[in-house]
């Protein structure tokens, strides 16, 4: 019996000595979760489609002097007002972070379809409840793009849907999930 429980010991201590060497290798990151940021023409509409339609919720922003924004290359001297929304609790919720630069000559993306211009193209969330995403969305006035919510090929998943929408500055934002 003393022989099986240090056979057990020997085998957690090297079970636990392994999982330590393998966060030590991914260790380049501090966190597995990244943060998006993205220019807005309409900061408050913007705001309301990520709050209301989406379901994000807002947490406390920040701003960057402009003096700094220039210095590390964000803007040519102008400040940012960042607003900061969240997606999740804790440290591992996705940061959503929206700007508009007053006084910026911003450029419309080509977003006619996810091909139409190299860059990041689209926001993928992924939801509980795909029904509960579509009254939500319903009641913030934003309706689906093409044939609404359609159910993903057997090959990606049982039984889950896709709903894309355009947020105020027509960027795709698919939603994924069952439906209740």
């Amino acid at each position: 019996m003393k022989t099986l429980n240090l056979f057990s010991l020997l085998a957690l201590h090297c079970g636990l000595l392994l999982a330590t060497q393998m966060r030590a290798q991914d260790s380049a990151f501090a966190s597995s979760t990244i943060d998006l940021g993205c220019v807005v023409s309409d900061v408050e509409k913007s705001l309301a489609f990520y709050t209301e339609a989406i379901g994000f919720k807002q947490v406390t922003g920040f701003a960057v002097p402009g003096d700094y924004a220039s210095k590390v290359g964000l803007t040519d001297g102008k400040p940012l007002d960042i607003k900061v929304l969240i997606l999740g609790e804790g440290d591992t919720a996705t940061r959503l972070k929206l700007m508009h630069v007053a006084g910026a000559q911003s450029k419309q993306t080509d977003n006619r379809y996810i091909h139409s211009q190299l860059g990041f193209s689209y926001l993928t969330i992924k939801v509980k409840d795909t029904t509960a995403a579509l009254e939500r969305l319903a009641k913030a006035g934003v309706k689906p793009i093409a044939g609404g919510s359609q159910e993903l090929p057997p090959s990606l998943g049982q039984g889950v849907f896709l709903t894309i929408v355009r947020d105020p500055d027509g960027n795709f934002v698919e939603l994924v999930g069952p439906k209740s």
